[in-house]
């Protein structure tokens, strides 16, 4: 249908498509046309559910026009496209986050107010995809955005998992998964391409013959093979017209029904390579604790990494005739180790499908692939035994001893003698059990290796991986990560956003170094005052779900100190609580003293199979219960555990922060992003010298930054002298009474085995030293209630810390990645006005057939 539209003078005259058009006459048209013909639905019996669908398909109409361009574009120009290869993609919502993108937020919050409903209300239909764990695939969603919006040639590839992170629950403070089920509905979003399936071999064996030239060659005989089958999700840049692809990988069986074992009866037989098969992409991160559980992981990670390349080749020769030069046309980054098996793959598809000889396949991969390191811990650097890697990718296995003996020749040739370095550098571990070092296949298959934070990037080259940094030091770039202002602002802090573009321009939202233009307002009294009202507001917005949520009354004046991450042990979230039952003792000493009134926030999920985790968890629940109910506390504290944290919530929580806790371990954490959430909303961080804590501090101002704790070098001194957590226990003495409180039971009614496990560990180990950091902590944060005290210094300080934090844009990071590591360059997309005549198929045919 098309729509004639008036201009005011009546002396022109423009014709819309109800597809693509962004006039409001013609979105209301739409969002009623779709829910009638997609979801089959009128208003007499429309759900919420229902309309958000319409929303959505309306939303995506116009998203499709502009994706359509793009890849007519890139196919046109034969552009070197970014192909991001990750195992998590944690994109939060799409409605919301695409209607500020296309610039049509308001527009259509219009459209669905006149039609009766409330765009808030559509947008919480949604589910919240959780195809990721947190800080990784967060990163990969936050990239995609900036790629777009950047205009650069890119894909993400990943795996549609028909499952993705468990849904949290709480209950008796225990942390409960739950399966999330978020397809259950359908997902408007995305579009499945079954035309572009590819076969993924797995099993087997290999067998050697000659070609027709005589050349020596390896086949590879597989024991069964999976479907890939393809579903691309549009991703828009802001105030652009490019669309880019995240193409997700769902797995399928070869054949998905044995008839004869059906018709003998044998009902499950004639759907078990059906099962099989699709357990594939059934569920992020399975849990490894058993064979079967490491072997479905390597398994889900060949099979996207297969997928993806072999499709990257199947587009590369529709516009090029040969594969030499692939590595100009693609920029393929491999977001950890998780995708590192490509290295292999590559070079099968290169040298056994493609007839390459060996040598040059190796310079088309190792130019083609680069790598980004995102761990410091050595237990997080995959290795996988060589028996199970064998046993599922034979001709991988082969291929990867190859690799390692070139490799180890060249270094027996720069390094003679040097045995040591040689089992180092090894891609082979040869431990009791031979592993196969993924961390190594990476670096030694990639022509870049990068960090996410300049400490991260410092000690992989002196520590984790520092024999390759003396080979290649070349090969090592920093690239701090950063996140996307348009969803952790402009979407997560409208009313901020609104006040940032009222004083300094919309500039911001491309370019978020303009944010130092705040500076100039910050004696402006009338603008601090607006500043901290917004925080109130945003403080009132999450009170209110606090106490829909969990039932819990908290004090919008109060500090809110939130920590919401990943749960683990580096990160310390158990720091926080000794911090919690230290003010809690000094109340319960004296129910009288003076003390800033706090709301401590956590959320974060612990891995299902990670005790120590979950028993923190616990604790925080444990805690709260005894905290929240003590009369003599008479709500000056309050301990708020707030389940499922996901990107949803976080839109809600970080506007609302006063304090963000980082507080790891320092040298444990790669570089966090949540920070940066934080601070970009005017929250304040207390943290270590961590991470990108540290690149935050420098440019916030160590003024405006809450310091505290050893420092890496410190951490490694110590330990490397002998570490004793007691001799801090018996120092201290409210560290003392803050474990003992534990330790006895008050927190578990008496229980004192309860918290048992986290008392041991602290006392005779403590790996992650809590004990070594307590004092300074506890000290910092008295800095930070006299800080709180004064409003007026406070609010400066919000102000300071988000106007200077424009180098934690993920815009930033991605253009550092074009100029210093993949070689891509922008690619405008222009959109043709719409017309009638063109509004038509004019399909070519060669022999009756479509030319695609």
């Amino acid at each position: 249908m098309n729509k004639v539209i008036y201009s005011t003078d009546n002396a022109q005259v423009r014709i819309e498509d109800d597809r693509t058009g962004m006039n409001l006459e013609t979105l209301k048209r739409a969002f009623a046309d779709h829910l009638f013909y997609l979801q089959g639905k009128d208003e007499s019996i429309a759900t919420l559910k229902d309309y958000y669908f319409a929303l959505a398909y309306t939303v995506r109409d116009r998203l499709l026009h502009r994706f359509i361009k793009t890849t007519r574009t890139y196919r046109e120009q034969n552009v070197k496209v970014v192909c991001y290869l990750s195992a998590e993609f944690l994109m939060g919502r799409h409605l919301g986050n695409n209607l500020v993108n296309l610039g049509v937020l308001e527009k259509v919050r219009q459209v669905v107010e006149e039609s009766g409903l409330n765009l808030d209300e559509l947008i919480e239909q949604e589910e919240d995809p959780g195809l990721g764990n947190g800080g990784l695939g967060r990163l990969a969603a936050c990239f995609l955005d900036s790629l777009a919006t950047l205009e650069i040639p890119a894909i993400g590839y990943g795996i549609r998992y028909e499952f993705g992170i468990f849904h949290q629950m709480i209950k008796d403070g225990w942390q409960v998964e739950i399966p999330d089920n978020w397809l259950r509905f359908g997902n408007p979003w995305e579009i499945a391409r079954p035309e572009d399936t590819v076969e993924v071999k797995l099993g087997g064996k290999t067998e050697v013959y000659h070609d027709t030239k005589g050349h020596y060659r390896v086949g590879w005989i597989p024991d069964r093979t999976v479907i890939a089958i393809p579903h691309d999700t549009p991703v828009p840049g802001y105030d652009t017209n490019t669309v880019n692809p995240l193409r997700l990988w769902k797995a399928e069986a070869s054949e998905a029904f044995n008839f004869d074992a059906f018709n003998a009866g044998n009902y499950d037989r004639a759907v078990a390579e059906k099962m099989n098969s699709e357990t594939i992409s059934k569920v992020l991160y399975p849990n490894d604790n058993t064979p079967q559980g490491r072997e479905l992981r390597l398994a889900q990670q060949y099979f996207f990494v297969s997928a993806s390349l072999q499709d990257l080749i199947r587009i590369h020769l529709r516009t090029n005739t040969s594969l030499d030069n692939f590595h100009e046309r693609f920029a393929i980054q491999l977001n950890d180790t998780h995708p590192a098996v490509a290295v292999a793959e590559l070079m099968r598809l290169l040298v056994d499908d493609h007839g390459f000889d060996w040598d040059r396949a190796w310079s088309i991969t190792q130019q083609t692939l680069a790598y980004t390191n995102h761990t410091l811990m050595p237990e997080a650097l995959e290795r996988w035994p060589v028996s199970l890697f064998g046993h599922l990718l034979p001709r991988h296995l082969e291929i990867v001893y190859e690799i390692n003996y070139r490799f180890l020749e060249d270094v027996r040739t720069w390094f003679p003698g040097d045995d040591e370095r040689l089992e180092r550098l090894s891609i082979i571990e040869e431990s009791p059990e031979k592993q196969v070092r993924m961390a190594h296949l990476a670096c030694v298959g990639s022509h870049a290796i990068n960090g996410v934070a300049a400490l991260h990037t410092e000690l992989l080259k002196s520590d984790t991986l520092r024999d390759f940094a003396t080979l290649w030091p070349e090969k090592f770039y920093n690239k701090t990560n950063g996140v996307t202002p348009r969803r952790w602002m402009l979407l997560s802090n409208p009313e901020l956003s609104a006040l940032i573009t009222e004083k300094i321009g919309d500039g911001w939202l491309k370019n978020l170094d303009e944010l130092r233009s705040l500076e100039a307002f910050i004696e402006d009294a009338e603008f601090r005052q607006r500043w901290h009202t917004i925080k109130r507001i945003n403080k009132e917005h999450l009170a209110a779900y606090i106490k829909a949520k969990r039932g819990i009354e908290v004090n919008p004046d109060s500090l809110f100190d939130i920590q919401v991450k990943r749960i683990h042990e580096y990160k310390r979230q158990h720091l926080a609580v000794l911090h919690i039952i230290t003010l809690y003792n000094r109340i319960k000493r004296n129910p009288n003293i003076d003390i800033v009134p706090r709301t401590f926030i956590f959320g974060g999920k612990a891995a299902p199979g990670y005790f120590m985790a979950k028993l923190v968890i616990k604790l925080i629940n444990a805690v709260a219960e005894v905290v929240n109910k003590d009369p003599d506390v008479r709500g000056r504290l309050k301990v708020v555990f707030l389940p499922n944290f996901n990107v949803s919530l976080g839109q809600r929580i970080y506007p609302a922060a006063d304090l963000s806790e980082q507080v790891s371990t320092a040298g444990k954490e790669a570089s966090g992003t949540g920070n940066m959430k934080f601070a970009m909303n005017g929250s304040l961080t207390i943290g270590t010298l961590d991470g990108a804590n540290i690149e935050i501090r420098e440019e916030a101002g160590a003024e405006n930054f809450f310091l505290f704790g050893l420092t890496a070098e410190q951490v490694y001194e110590i330990k490397s002298n002998g570490y004793d957590p007691k001799t801090y226990y018996d120092s201290n003495i409210e560290l003392r009474w803050a474990i003992d409180r534990i330790a006895k039971g008050h927190f578990s009614h008496d229980d004192v085995d309860r918290f048992k496990p986290i008392v041991d560990d602290l006392m005779y180990g403590d790996p992650y030293m809590l004990f070594a950091d307590y004092e300074s902590y506890i000290e910092c944060q008295e800095q930070v209630s006299q800080a709180y005290r004064d409003v007026d210094r406070w609010t400066r300080m919000s102000i300071l810390n988000a106007a200077r934090m424009g180098k934690f844009s993920s815009d930033r990071t991605i253009r550092e990645y074009c100029e210093q590591i993949w070689g891509v360059r922008p690619a405008t997309i222009n959109l043709d006005a719409y017309s009638q005549d063109e509004a038509v198929l004019k399909v070519e045919t060669v022999n009756g057939e479509p030319q695609a």
